[in-house]
This record gives C-alpha cells, structure tokens and sequence, in this order.
C-alpha cells in the first residue's frame, strides 16, 4: 500500500505556480523592475509562488473576460496579504467577480482605472475605495495595475498590487 501525499495550498499547485511566474514576469515587462527584491531571476517556481503569496504587499489578480459582461471578470489570485484585507479564504476569493472588491459607488471609476490600463498595459497612482467581506470599507494608493499576457503576447487578465491603504 502507498500512502498519498496530501494536495498542496491551492497557491502552490502547478496551475498558481505558472500564474505566479506569469506574474512578474509580467509585471516586470510592465514597470522595469521585479515585484519582490531579492528573489532571484532563476527560482524555482514552487520558491516564486511561496514568496508571492507570503509577500506584505497586496496582490490580486483577475481573468481576462469582457470587463463589460456580467459578472465580468474573475479573481483568479490573491496573496495572503489580500485575503487577510479582503477576510476571505482562497476557495472563496478566487472566482469571486472581482468587481465585488470595490465597493458599488466605486465600481465605475475602478472600470475606467482598468481599461486605462489596459490601453497602456499598465497604470501607476491609482487610488480607490475598496471592501472587505465585512462591508468594511479602505483607501487604496499608489497602486500599480499591469495587464497579464500569456507566452502568446495575448492579454489574459490583469494584476493590482499596492502595500498602502487604510480603513475608513
């Protein structure tokens, strides 16, 4: 009889382990410079997926789907550091519309913040009101938005990352 490894973290399956990758490399074409310092170019990739989900920064992800449609698009990431902000678990986070973060008289302008960067394949300074699973609402800035391409160079989603914020 053998015995069964246990399933690891969803954040370190091989599917979140390529999505961490895709992450900065992404954000690095987007910005010049790596998301996390430090972690050398050469990391294994179950090393980058750990790193990243560990970061303090915040780090969300969402799909590629037409921001227009209903629900629009998916979470399809978020770091310790935002299910921590957000209080919800992974299996609940992730495949949430990621509209739901912001709050609904916020929803517009974060429209309008995402297809800038989307046109641009990536935005700096953005600011918002976010909330938390709780209804408890927080400012975000200095945040950075970079569009995810795939090993296409087609856009596959988007990414926010941002380590400032407070309650209101």
């Amino acid at each position: 009889m053998t015995a069964e490894l246990p399933s690891p973290p969803p954040w370190l399956t091989p599917a979140a382990q390529s999505l961490a990758l895709c992450l900065l490399s992404n954000y690095q074409r987007a910005f010049g410079t790596p998301l996390i310092a430090g972690l050398a170019a050469d990391a294994s990739p179950l090393l980058v997926a750990q790193e990243l989900f560990a970061a303090e920064l915040v780090l969300l992800a969402h799909d590629g789907a037409d921001p227009g449609s209903d629900p629009g698009p998916r979470l399809i990431y978020a770091n310790r550091a935002a299910l921590r902000l957000w209080q919800r678990p992974w299996g609940e986070m992730v495949g949430m519309p990621s509209q739901l973060t912001a709050a609904p008289t916020e929803r517009a302008s974060r429209s309008l913040a995402l297809a800038k960067a989307q046109d641009h394949g990536a935005l700096q300074g953005y600011r918002g009101v976010r909330v938390n699973s709780q209804g408890r609402r927080f400012q975000i800035t200095n945040a950075r938005v970079w569009t995810l391409r795939d090993k296409y160079n087609r856009a596959c989603g988007q990414a926010a990352t941002f380590n400032s914020w407070w309650w209101l």
